[in-house]
This record gives structure tokens, C-alpha cells and sequence, in this order.
């Protein structure tokens, strides 16, 4: 579980490097949102 989120964690800080425009930003959220969703269902 911890590795999840420490995977979620880099994902967020790389993609919040690599967003440069408003549209970037939402593909971000939207693929962490699909990462813990699959971390969640993962754990169970």
C-alpha cells in the first residue's frame, strides 16, 4: 500500500512538472484519480 502511494506521489510531482496549460492540468488530475482508484480496488 505504501509503495502505491508513493507511486501516486511521483506521478502527481512529475505531472504537475510536465502541465503547462489548463487542459494538461485536468489530464493530471484525471490520471491520478484513475491511479487511486486502482490502488483502492487493489488493496480490497
Amino acid at each position: 500500500m505504501k509503495t502505491a502511494f508513493a507511486a501516486l506521489a511521483f506521478l502527481l510531482a512529475a505531472s504537475a512538472a510536465a502541465c503547462n496549460t489548463v487542459e494538461g492540468v485536468g489530464e493530471d488530475v484525471t490520471a491520478a484519480g484513475t491511479a487511486v482508484d486502482k490502488a483502492a480496488e487493489n488493496a480490497q
